[in-house]
This record gives structure tokens, sequence and C-alpha cells, in this order.
């Protein structure tokens, strides 16, 4: 292959990267610039002039009784953060357990694992909700975050990861120094797993954060309400007092939680590509 070959082609693929980078960046600049315009304006057809009322548009919404926002974002932060804390940590410990160590019915909990993650949760919405009105949970925050601790499709992707960075050398070396199992889990498996937690923290936040059928079901309280059901209130609001600015302007509030978690573990994901190649 000649130089000029090489150079063209390096070209050509930056011309892509660059069309698909535009492509996955103009969505969010669309929300951002009718974020800073008004109502009458946005109902007349898109524009690419940025508007000048976004810190009015950002007062209305605060200032709206009927959608308490900071409460909202408070409530959704804190099941997602619990969900995506709860469920990595505890499928990590799963994965473990059926990755190190040989017992009776090893496969039949491995298979059962698999089943349930196949199941819907629009299947078991009902008798979920039936459980929770008869434990006295209906309108809190707990039905949200307590089922993370079950993660099936997270236990599944950290077994795959583990078994093919986590050898059996490195936990029998720390059982011979007198680590204990806990403390070999806590300080010398989570670290060498820490990419694969990260890209499945990323998916559970933003799986938790996006969720609106579950909240739906169980939250009827305004206080207890999360993002979701607030922009579907917002959005199906009455005709006359529609105001599509505020809607613009609450899903840029809901964007920027996720692109902190994303920029805070994207370097875990990329540092950990070519990490954990420990030869038995």
């Amino acid at each position: 292959m000649t130089r000029a070959n090489l150079k063209l082609r390096r070209i050509i693929c930056y011309i892509i990267l660059a069309i698909l980078t535009f492509l996955s960046l103009a969505p969010f600049l669309l929300l951002i610039l009718n974020s800073t315009r008004l109502h009458s304006q946005l109902v007349k057809g898109f524009s690419l002039i940025p508007g000048k009322y976004f810190f009015k548009n950002l007062s209305n919404l605060l200032s709206n009784d009927n959608i308490p926002i900071t409460t909202g974002m408070l409530n959704s932060i804190i099941v997602s953060v619990a969900n995506a804390v709860l469920g990595c940590y505890f499928s990590a410990m799963t994965a473990y357990g059926i990755h190190m160590y040989n017992f009776k019915g090893k496969g039949i909990i491995f298979k059962f694992i698999m089943a349930i993650m196949m199941i819907p949760t629009q299947v078991t919405a009902l008798g979920f909700v039936q459980l929770m009105r008869n434990l006295r949970m209906l309108n809190t925050l707990w039905p949200l975050i307590l089922p993370a601790i079950a993660a099936p499709v997270t236990f599944f992707y950290i077994l795959q990861y583990m078994e093919s960075v986590l050898p059996y050398s490195i936990v029998e070396a720390s059982r011979v120094d007198g680590c204990n199992e806990f403390r070999t889990f806590n300080v010398i498996v989570l670290p060498m797993i820490k990419p694969a937690i990260a890209v499945q923290a990323i998916f559970a936040f933003v799986s938790s954060w996006n969720n609106y059928f579950m909240p739906a079901l169980i939250i009827t309280s305004k206080s207890k309400k999360t993002i979701p059901i607030l922009i579907a209130q917002l959005r199906s609001a009455d005709f006359m007092k529609f105001d599509l600015a505020q809607v613009y302007m609450m899903i840029c509030f809901a964007i920027v939680p996720l692109l902190i978690v994303y920029l805070c573990l994207s370097r875990y994901i990329i540092g950990g590509v070519t990490s954990g190649g420990v030869k038995e």
C-alpha cells in the first residue's frame, strides 16, 4: 500500500467519523437551541438561531408549583445511584461466587438466573405492585431501589468479564496470604473488574433514570415523583397552559446527570480495555 493510498484512507475515515460525531451531537445542539426560545417561537418552526430566553425559561420552570423539578431531580438521583451501586456490587458478588466456587446445583442456579433475565418487567408488574401494597411500600422510593439488588443482566455481563480477566491463582494467592473471602472480593477482585462495573453502572444509571413505567405505577404523591414522570406530566398539560419551552428546558435538566456519570466513568472503560491480562 502506497503512502498516498494510506493518506486517502485516513482522510476518508476522519470524514466518516466527523459525520457520525455531528449526527450524535446534533440532537443535543437542537435541544439547547430550543431551550433558549419561547413557546410562541417554537410553535412557528425550527431555527438554528439561538434565542435570548434561556434564563427566563429556567425561571418559569423553577417557579412552576405543579412541577417540583428540584425534588424530582433529587428523587431520580437517589434511585439511579442506588440502582447502579447496589446492582453492580451484588451482581459482581454473585458472579464471583458462581465463577470461583464449585458447589452442588451451581448449573441450576445459573440457568435459573438466566431464565429470570428473559422475563419482561411488564409481565410481573401487577404482582409486584400487589406485593408492594401488602408490604405498605407504595408511594415510596424503596420499590424502585430494592429490586436492583437482583440484576441478572449485570450479573451475566460481569461473569463473562471475570472469566476472561480473573484467574484462580490470584484468589488462591490471597487465601494463602490469610485474606478472607470478603476482603479478597473487595480489595482484589473489584479493582480488577472495574471496567465491567463502570460499563454496567452507566447502563444501570441510565436505565433507572429513564424509567417511567414502574415509577408511574408506584408513585402517586408529588414529592416522590421522578424526572420521567414530571416530563410526561409537563408534556401532557392542558393545551392552553402548555409551554413547550419548559419541556425542552426540563429535558436539558434531565440529561445533565447522565453526561456527568458518563464523563466520570468513561475513563475506567477506556483504561481497562487492555487491562486484566494476567496469565496462569
